[in-house]
């Protein structure tokens, strides 16, 4: 049965419909390749195929650098980074019509970077931005799309937890792939804030000017960055420049920031072990995940389900611009029904033999799936980010947050459309790097 492409479909028809159940998607991932498997190869040699795939995935070096960039983010979270991160970029902008937005996206950024999660991003600077903004008397839409929209750049911004998933998945380098993410990063939060000029410009009403703060205050606020911004400099610009591999970098971020919380006086028994626990509890969960995907990958390789699609592509004679702008489509279908993370472990296995077939870059096409990924938590009607919005203000309508969001949605299509006309935007400071 091996080389049988319909048995692959069945998988992924199987897959789907336990997703739509509620099964977990590490779960899900691991039934539905084992499963398979099992259809193809026999019990026994599925059986033995799977016990090694993670055998080699748990006792793997890279994989130890999810767990210390969690503990980062958890330690960082305890110190009041984003707080601090908001609180800085207000007191530099809030006073401009609209500030107070470009404040909202900028500390999501900066929150993000040592955070690495949408959701966590989203939950966390919504409860700290969204009540600011509405209490200066912005526009609901307004004040919940911008958090909604600005939380999707801890997937994108190093580190982050969804390129090391993909890393490892994929077996590129997670610190080239941390490079790539820079500039891709920085131009999505640009069009960001170009979406909020426009919007203020033509409604000036969406967000009232509020007053100036004063240089003692902004010099407050920037010294309560500064170790944690020094933090983040260190670890991404040790990645960047190949001074420490990824994992090391996760060590010096994880040790950095429990001295920073010790320094700031919030490190306590309770603190230490809610972080350690929290970051024991999310690890677990992605292991699950990693080695479900992986497991459903052999599955899809085994079947020839990949080799097909690529090959019925390829007969359309797109050429790989427009070939990419039709996955672009397929996958912003899919990401409206399915969960980001479970859009990304699913179409890997199937989309990266066609994008290496094509001779494109795995490493861009990392990129390209997150960006992916990072329209479907803000995408109507699943968006997992619209409704962890919707949990922080619950007095706020879901048609509101809907109606806020749809500005940044527009930009990120453009932006996704970018990347797939210009690979450079990704593959450019990698290159200029010689990673």
């Amino acid at each position: 049965m091996i080389g049988q492409p319909a048995v692959g479909v069945a998988g992924v028809i199987v897959l789907l419909f336990l997703l739509l159940t509620g099964m977990p998607i590490g779960v899900a991932l691991g039934i539905a390749g084992l499963g398979g498997l099992v259809l193809t190869l026999g019990l026994e040699p599925a059986l033995i195929k799977s016990g090694v795939l993670v055998f080699e995935t748990m006792t793997r070096y890279e994989l130890g650098t999810l767990p210390l960039f969690m503990l980062m983010a958890h330690l960082s979270f305890m110190a009041g980074a984003s707080g601090d991160f908001f609180g800085l970029a207000s007191r530099l902008f809030g006073h401009r019509r609209g500030g107070l937005a470009i404040a909202s996206v900028a500390g999501c950024a900066g929150f993000g970077s040592i955070n690495g999660s949408s959701l966590a991003t989203t939950a966390t600077m919504g409860l700290v931005a969204v009540p600011e903004m509405r209490g200066r008397g912005y526009s609901d839409a307004l004040a919940t799309g911008t958090v909604a929209a600005g939380g999707t750049l801890g997937q994108m911004i190093p580190p982050s937890g969804a390129l090391i998933v993909f890393g490892i998945i994929a077996e590129q380098s997670i610190g080239t792939l941390f490079t790539a993410a820079i500039v891709p990063g920085l131009t999505q939060m640009l069009s960001y804030f170009l979406v909020i000029v426009l919007l203020v410009g033509w409604r000036p009403a969406l967000a009232p000017s509020t007053p100036k703060a004063s240089t003692a205050e902004r010099r407050a606020a920037l010294r309560r960055v500064v170790d944690i911004g020094l933090l983040v400099v260190a670890v991404i610009g040790g990645i960047v420049f190949g001074w420490v591999t990824a994992s090391e970098a996760a060590a010096v971020g994880a040790a950095g920031a429990l001295i920073i919380c010790l320094r700031r006086g919030k490190l306590n028994r309770a603190a230490l072990r809610r972080a350690l626990e929290d970051t024991l509890r999310t690890s677990g969960l992605i292991y699950l995940v990693v080695i479900g995907a992986l497991i459903f990958a052999a599955f899809i390789s085994v079947t020839g389900m990949a080799e097909a699609i690529g090959a019925a592509i390829a007969a359309l004679d797109l050429g790989p611009v427009a070939t990419m702008l039709l996955v672009a489509v397929f996958l912003l279908l899919i990401g409206s029904v399915l969960d980001g993370l479970a859009l990304m472990l699913l179409t890997t296995p199937i989309l990266l033999p066609l994008v290496s077939d094509m001779g494109l870059s795995a490493i861009w096409f990392g990129i390209f799936l997150v960006r992916a990924m990072e329209i479907g938590f803000i995408h109507p009607p699943i968006g997992m980010n619209l409704y962890v919005i919707q949990g922080v203000v619950p007095e706020v309508t879901l048609g509101r947050i809907f109606k806020g969001v749809l500005p940044f949605l527009a930009a990120d299509l453009v932006h996704l459309t970018l990347l797939v006309v210009f690979p450079v935007i990704a593959l450019g400071l990698p290159r200029w790097l010689g990673q």
